[in-house]
């Protein structure tokens, strides 16, 4: 029996330190231990579907009124506005994944992994990504060569400012290799698993 609840790992770092490709090598190892360990958080989004998107998918469709009544009902755990549309991240289907014990990977904003941490409180462990060096996260970001040299100088702008805040999170790890990155936050998650918070109904069981 699966003791635990799941986890909300809510990762955070600039444009450009590699948080997708990291986590996206967590999840590959988590499902490989552990097939079915990982939850997906769907968003919700004002925008209109586009081809063949359908809603519950790629993202949960709804008009500017209930967005804004789920955001009034305290259902919507972080959101911001682009291009005159809401996205949001919704808190129901995320609690049902934590209840069934899944975990669930957030490649997210500063303002998103305070939100979600604010929210979901000890089921959530909020995570900072940091480059090698400045040096190195220009040479990433010209790497892509889809962005200007003003882009990336307001990228990199952005960075040092968002780096700033590093120390509002919980654990700081610097992505000098994707593995050993990875590597980390799997130890990270392992940890916060095994915090006596997490797991004091497994103690009154016992007693």
């Amino acid at each position: 029996m699966n003791i635990f609840r799941g986890l909300i790992v809510a990762v955070s770092g600039p444009s450009g330190v590699g948080k997708g490709t990291v986590l996206a090598r967590v999840e590959e190892l988590m499902e490989k231990a552990n097939p079915g360990s990982v939850g997906h958080s769907i968003s919700v989004t004002t925008r209109a579907p586009r081809g063949t998107e359908q809603d519950g998918v790629e993202y949960y469709f709804r008009t500017t009124e209930e967005f804004e009544q789920m955001i009034k009902d305290g259902r919507i755990v972080e959101y911001d506005r682009y291009v005159d549309n809401y996205y949001g991240t919704p808190s129901e289907p995320l609690e049902k994944m934590l209840a069934k014990g899944q975990d669930v990977l957030f490649d997210i904003t500063i303002e998103g992994s305070l939100a979600l941490n604010r929210k979901f409180d000890i089921d959530t462990v909020t995570i900072f990504i940091l480059p090698p060096s400045m040096e190195e996260l220009e040479n990433r970001l010209r790497g892509r060569g889809t962005e200007t040299d003003e882009k990336i100088r307001l990228r990199m702008e952005q960075a040092r400012n968002e780096i700033k805040r590093a120390g509002e999170f919980e654990y700081i790890i610097t992505n000098d290799d994707v593995e050993r990155a990875a590597g980390d936050i799997l130890a990270i998650i392992t940890a916060e698993k095994l915090k006596a918070s997490k797991n004091i109904n497994a103690v009154k069981e016992l007693e």
